[in-house]
């Protein structure tokens, strides 16, 4: 088997399956982290043939492939983007809201940012895993030269960009 053909059949089988909701792992503990970051190390070793022994992140580096810390970070961010367009469904679009809509921030020098407002949580444990929270933190933190992308696709090429620098350099 070609390394191109086990490269295909590993994404249909197994990175789909670690990115399908991982929008829902935010905050979940480093522990459970580690062990889906164990899977795809995993899968990079065997369409490399290389040995446990062997770093991962020169693997992870030549497939392309992001730790899955910054998967959830970029699918947070591409959920958030769909909201802000309109193409997210109703009951997400809803939970987020602009700086520059808040009554007592319109004043501010975020008004006129692309920043979302955070919503405040009683506990860190859950509340700080909710979508609202979590989406507005993570596309916060985005340069404002990602977040004015004009199309969805634009905005995920910049994503995965921004996001493969700040992981391997």
């Amino acid at each position: 088997m070609t390394r191109q053909t086990l490269q295909s059949l590993v994404r249909a089988l197994v990175v789909s399956k670690v990115d399908y909701c991982n929008s829902v792992l935010t905050g979940v503990s480093a522990h459970l982290l580690d062990r889906l970051q164990s899977v795809l190390s995993a899968t990079a070793r065997l369409i490399f043939l290389a040995r446990r022994s062997e770093h991962i992140g020169p693997l992870l580096h030549e497939l392309h492939w992001l730790h899955v810390l910054e998967r959830i970070r970029f699918r947070l961010c591409v959920l958030a983007f769909r909201c802000l367009h309109g193409t997210a469904p109703s009951y997400l679009a809803g939970s987020l809201c602009h700086a520059a809509n808040v009554d007592g921030r319109r004043h501010l020098r975020l008004a006129n940012t692309v920043s979302l407002v955070v919503p405040s949580t009683r506990r860190t444990t859950l509340g700080d895993r909710a979508f609202p929270v979590a989406a507005a933190r993570a596309w916060n933190d985005l340069p404002p030269t990602i977040t004015a992308s004009p199309s969805l696709l634009t905005f995920c090429q910049h994503l995965k960009t921004f996001c493969f620098q700040t992981t391997f350099h």
